[in-house]
């Protein structure tokens, strides 16, 4: 078995940790939050938080050798979990078609002061 560690410029966490670890085509994600990875500043909306988490969420699947039809699992944290409005647009821009969604938890999370949002997810990519 060969554990490989995936990384994105940008978004990288303070701890020594990959982005996003595969192993025989499994991909499992560390928290994938809302930082701008052209910048590396985290926008002060939800809307913008929400924008750049999906945008990271697909460079990660994709830096991996997959796409966001390889996420079978999301789950997200939500500093106000009755604010999903931002959510549901960008997860339904990533996800057009309501019969072909990964599965989906949100609710209330206990992040760092600045975060609104964050996630992580399971892929099951076609090769490793």
């Amino acid at each position: 078995m060969v554990r490989r560690s995936v990384f994105l410029p940008g978004a990288s966490h303070r701890n020594p940790i990959p982005n996003a670890s595969v192993v025989r085509g499994v991909l499992m994600s560390s928290v994938i939050n809302g930082v701008d990875s052209s910048t590396g500043v985290i926008p002060a909306t939800l809307e913008e938080q929400c924008e750049c988490m999906f945008s990271n969420v697909r460079h990660i699947v994709e830096t991996a050798g997959g796409s966001v039809n390889d996420i079978v699992k999301f789950t997200i944290w939500l500093r106000n979990p009755d604010d999903r409005i931002a959510l549901n647009s960008q997860w339904e821009a990533m996800f057009p078609d309501p019969l072909n969604r990964p599965a989906r938890h949100a609710h209330q999370g206990h992040m760092r002061a600045e975060l609104l949002i964050q996630c992580d997810i399971v892929a099951i990519l076609d090769k490793d």
